[in-house]
């Protein structure tokens, strides 16, 4: 099982509810494929550096997951063939990035 980081932006038109099913279809679709999600945050609607599809801003989520090499390539998919999806960037985490991103959860944890 590797680590991976996934952030997506959603269409800014896009209403609460619409933004939520999108968000619980990629998490299911992650847990039906034996993935274990560690941690997902939303980072609501912030200004893109450049235009997207004729937007200026949109809606941030990041999910850090558990999952095998072959549960990517279908997920990535999944983010290609959904329009409410602007764009998404999946890294795999290296031993470093797993510290920085455990400290930055327990730093948000302590902000709360």
């Amino acid at each position: 099982m590797n680590n991976y980081e996934t952030v997506f932006i959603l269409n800014p038109v896009l209403s609460d509810t619409q933004i939520e099913e999108t968000v619980k279809k990629f998490e299911d679709f992650l847990t039906k494929n034996g993935a274990k999600i560690v941690a997902k945050e939303n980072w609501g609607l912030k200004k893109l550096a450049y235009p997207i599809q004729n937007k200026k801003s949109g809606f941030y989520h990041l999910f850090e997951f558990t999952a095998s090499g072959e549960t990517v390539a279908p997920y990535e998919q999944e983010f290609r063939r959904d329009e409410r999806v602007m764009r998404f960037l999946t890294v795999k985490l290296d031993k470093h990035a797993i510290e920085w991103a455990e400290k930055r959860r327990t730093r948000l944890k302590a902000k709360a």
